[in-house]
């Protein structure tokens, strides 16, 4: 698990300004439940002084997510538009006392809801489907433009860096050429703007990159290709996981336990505190990431009833 400083614990199992705001005038919509988080961030603002009165936000992921997003309403309320628009991913990680680095995303997440929330309020055109060739990570709904800014805000300058801001590239690896593109002409761009020290640089003849698995017949070293998973191997793993996870959950009085395993579903069966909790949705999504992390390719896990 996870090493989560006292404070996001506290914002995830205690969340502030969670749920819907009725008489929001602007709205920010990000990511996508497919996709394993989501966030839709509520604003409701002063059209004279243009002050955020109230935030709210309904979120589908980790418990990263939930406490970014958490942070996210409490730094911009009673803060005007144009103030709020100068924070960053790092202020909602700062205030609550840094995340993991593997977590990170989760803040971004809450950065780009902030923007389409202000576009949304502004009347101005926000993209939610992306823009034809936009579109980078297809796992997780990632486009050039979230890369581009969380590359630029951080300062990032690896491929292992963007993952861990924007998850892209941390599931099937089609998008890695993409991704490496932007990182490399953006990393140029911010040398060139005196933003960025020429050494810090990200430079792909030094990097050692995973490659596009429906172009590579052979590993740039010489050795085999990673072989594909057998349904048995995926199944072990999967259960490995899960009960990786199990003393977590029974420490809250639930449980969890797998059920079957049906192409890129998995089902499973919740018991315990765990049924008709509020944060069922949660524990199915951190369940969801962990199995992606750990097989390197996309699934859904679906909770079924007990037997």
């Amino acid at each position: 698990m996870w090493d989560y400083t006292d404070k996001v614990k506290e914002y995830f199992y205690n969340p502030k300004n969670a749920g819907v705001l009725e008489d929001a005038n602007g709205i920010g919509d990000v990511g996508a439940i497919s996709c394993g988080d989501a966030l839709r961030l509520m604003l409701k603002v002063d059209p004279e002084s243009e002050i955020i009165l109230a935030a709210k936000f309904q979120t589908f992921g980790c418990g990263s997510a939930i406490a970014s997003s958490s942070a996210l309403t409490e730094i911009i309320i009673g803060k005007t538009i144009s103030h709020a628009l100068e924070l960053t991913n790092q202020d909602i990680a700062d205030f609550l006392g840094g995340l993991p680095p593997e977590k990170m995303h989760c803040s971004v997440m809450g950065y780009e809801a902030l923007r389409a929330a202000i576009a949304n309020y502004k009347g101005d055109s926000w993209v939610d489907d992306h823009e034809e060739g936009a579109l980078l990570c297809k796992c997780f709904g990632v486009d050039e433009g979230m890369v581009e800014r969380a590359i630029r805000v951080n300062k990032l300058t690896s491929m292992e860096q963007v993952t861990h801001f924007t998850k892209a590239t941390g599931s099937c690896s089609t998008c890695v050429e993409d991704v490496e593109a932007v990182l490399t002409r953006v990393n140029s761009e911010m040398v060139a703007a005196g933003d960025l020290d020429a050494e810090l640089a990200y430079n792909p003849a030094r990097s050692a990159l995973p490659q596009r698995r429906d172009k590579v017949k052979s590993s740039p070293l010489g050795t085999a290709p990673k072989k594909e998973l057998t349904l048995l191997q995926r199944i072990r793993i999967i259960e490995s996981a899960i009960e990786e996870l199990r003393p977590y959950l029974k420490a809250d009085g639930g449980d969890c336990e797998l059920v079957d395993v049906d192409g890129d579903r998995v089902l499973v069966k919740l018991s315990g505190a765990c049924v008709g909790c509020q944060a069922a949705s949660v524990t199915i999504g951190g369940i969801q990431e962990r199995l992606i992390t750990k097989l390197g390719s996309p699934l859904k896990v679906i909770p079924v009833p007990g037997h």
